[in-house]
């Protein structure tokens, strides 16, 4: 049903290390300020518009 080549030993470790090496160098560190950074700003939104800011209550 497909016409796809068999890929041999060494492009298939290639292409395992051009993934490995993107995901760890851009994929993961766009991901962790990402969520870090969302949820920075939903506490600061949370404190903004509902909570106040933080202190003695």
């Amino acid at each position: 049903m497909s016409n796809s080549e068999p890929v041999s030993d060494k492009e298939k470790a290639k292409y395992e290390w051009r993934s490995f090496l993107f995901i760890t160098i851009f994929l993961f560190p766009i991901l962790a300020v990402a969520i870090v950074g969302g949820y920075g700003f939903i506490v600061w939104a949370m404190q903004v518009f509902f909570l106040g800011p933080p202190g003695h209550g």
